[in-house]
């Protein structure tokens, strides 16, 4: 099998990725097919086939979409360019997001993932805001597959250990455990495709149609009402794992060049918006992590099981739609900057309007330009060569970074964050179902949750932040060779 462009410690296997004080063991070798279809075109027309089946399941999806169309178009024409200047990566789905309900479905999501380019990156442990899940993002790693189409799906799977409720348990455990949520036939091509190494042209559209079963919506429950409502008092995400025969999608998130206005718009529309913006907040000149918002989750008309094949009317509130905006992936130094900014606005505020104001008058210490950013190691930065004229210039093996930046030998962009963040995920989860009133389960440490989750998937995760230092690691040593330098040292 050939091995993709990507960081180096993925690809070689041999190093290993770091986060704080906990070493990750290395991923395997990342795979393509060797002939066919590559996994970047083939992650691309499922995208395209997922983004039209969720469109026509929640027509507001599409109200949504074409609202950030226009914003973008507005954007743009202000800058006196057009829609066609976008980069590709821009104008598709950024990520989505599934919740399974058993370690087998996980493993398997885990392959049909990995076939199209997309790897577990980060640990999400949603315990800690009251939800019975823990997950990771599947996601592309390498510069060239992010390029390619950068989409990713927060997929979270259920930790029947903190239900409270043996009785509700057994009920989750017993309905999860006759699902079959991979046809035999997708699971046919999955295994064709990990034994060729390729994915032949003629089996492709087959082979998005099986998977799409997985991420459909599905009307009829699998479950009777009273069932549902013992899962639903338990908790909200509980019932939408458990009552469905599919891990139906719950949100498409489109990426938009001004957030506010996709807001306003959303309001002016009559959609039901949320209150306010999560993330970093607005006005900043240098984005950040990302800013989310979304339309409210919908209440859908559902039919339930009954006694003597009957059928029984019902609703289910659980998809939504979301938009972002993404800026730069930030250091450790810059995320413990951000998460305590964070954690002294929300200590300020007592409603989510006053979160506005907070966020604006805590991030004033959150530094607003790129060269600070930079000076100050808060966001990771992409390095290049542009004017290698300049190489004669230096005598020395080793140079300092500022010095080529100053000099105009090396630029320098900040490096986008392809990630999640858990409070913010959590935050548009409880505020899309209504569960601001939700219990709190007893915390068996992150630690513990990221090994569990790890053994389901049989292997270690890594950690975000170390794949954005050595993109950046990566930048360096590329402007290292390029000038003939043995280093390029930072002060």
């Amino acid at each position: 099998m050939i091995q993709q462009d990507m960081p180096s410690s993925v690809q070689n296997n041999t190093a290993r990725l770091v986060c704080g004080d906990t070493a990750s063991k290395p991923l395997p070798p990342c795979t393509t097919p060797a002939r066919g279809v590559d996994a970047d075109t083939l992650r691309t027309r499922f995208v395209q086939r997922l983004s039209d089946m969720y469109r026509d399941e929640v027509p507001l999806y599409g109200d949504l979409v074409d609202i950030v169309a226009s914003v973008d178009a507005s954007v743009l024409a202000s800058k006196s360019q057009t829609p066609s200047d976008l980069l590709t990566r821009h104008q598709l789905e950024r990520h989505g997001a599934i919740r399974l309900g058993t370690a087998q479905e996980m493993r398997l999501i885990s392959r049909l993932f990995r076939i199209m380019g997309m790897y577990p990156v980060g640990y999400y442990d949603l315990q800690i805001v009251g939800f019975p899940l823990h997950g990771t993002a599947f996601r592309p790693i390498s510069e060239q597959s992010l390029s390619a189409n950068p989409f990713r799906v927060f997929t979270t799977v259920l930790r029947p250990s903190l239900i409270a409720s043996p009785t509700v348990r057994k009920m989750a455990e017993s309905t999860l455990s006759s699902r079959q949520l991979f046809s035999s036939r997708l699971i046919e091509l999955m295994d064709g495709v990990e034994t060729a190494g390729l994915m032949p042209e003629g089996n492709v559209t087959e082979f998005i149609s099986e998977a799409l079963k997985i991420f459909k919506w599905h009307s009829k429950s699998t479950v009777s009402l009273s069932t549902y409502e013992s899962l639903l008092r338990e908790h909200p995400m509980v019932a939408d794992i458990v009552c469905f025969p599919s891990a139906h999608i719950n949100h498409l998130t489109p990426r938009t060049l001004d957030i506010d206005a996709v807001q306003e718009e959303m309001v002016r529309r009559g959609l039901p918006a949320k209150e306010c913006i999560e993330g970093p907040p607005a006005g900043r000149k240098c984005e950040i992590l990302l800013r989310q918002t979304s339309f409210k989750a919908l209440e859908e008309r559902v039919i339930f099981v009954g006694g003597d094949d009957e059928c029984v009317d019902g609703t289910h509130t659980a998809r939504f739609g979301e938009v972002e905006q993404r800026g730069a992936a930030v250091t450790k130094k810059g995320r413990e900057l951000y998460d305590r900014l964070l954690v002294s606005a929300i200590g300020m505020k007592e409603t989510e309007r006053d979160m506005v104001e907070a966020l604006k008058e805590t991030f004033v210490e959150y530094p607003d330009d790129w060269e600070t950013l930079r000076k100050q190691d808060l966001v990771f930065f992409r390095y290049k060569v542009v004017k290698s004229e300049c190489i004669p210039n230096f005598k020395l093996d080793t140079v300092r970074m500022e010095e080529l930046i100053q000099t105009g030998v090396v630029e320098c962009q900040p490096i986008t964050y392809e990630d999640f963040l858990p409070l913010s995920a959590a935050g548009i989860f409880t505020s899309n179902l209504g569960d601001d009133d939700r219990k709190l389960y007893k915390t068996n440490g992150m630690a513990d949750g990221r090994a569990e989750l790890e053994a389901v998937l049989g292997q270690q995760i890594p950690c975000e932040t170390s794949l954005y230092e050595e993109l950046q690691s990566d930048s360096v040593k590329q402007c290292e060779e390029a000038l003939g330098l043995k280093r390029i040292i930072f002060e």
